[in-house]
């Protein structure tokens, strides 16, 4: 990852909502950027968006590939565990254009 992100500040509870927000796509992670206290964290918010983006993504190749879908599911368990975790990951091409829309 080329960007710093500051990671002396992140509370469990941030990782809590952040993992919840992969599992619960999109309901959760609406919820967390209406939520004044939980939008101002960068953890929560970059998180929040990448969750949403994840799942369009994700809703579409289910879509088009019917048998995938569970694989699919299980990818966003895996980013809900890396988040929990308290880390900053990046998906491939779509962490990178959304950074380059100003979103995160």
């Amino acid at each position: 990852m080329s960007e710093q992100y500051p990671t002396s500040d992140i509370t469990s509870d941030d990782k809590l909502w952040a993992a919840l927000g992969y599992i619960f796509s999109p309901i959760i992670p609406i919820i967390m950027l209406l939520i004044e206290d939980k939008k101002v964290r960068p953890f929560i918010k970059y998180h929040s968006i990448q969750s949403i983006a994840a799942f369009i993504i994700i809703f579409i190749l289910t879509a088009i590939t019917v048998g995938c879908g569970s694989v699919l599911v299980l990818i966003m368990l895996y980013f809900a565990y890396k988040a929990y975790q308290g880390e900053y990951f990046e998906i491939p091409l779509l962490t990178k254009f959304m950074k380059g829309q100003g979103w995160i």
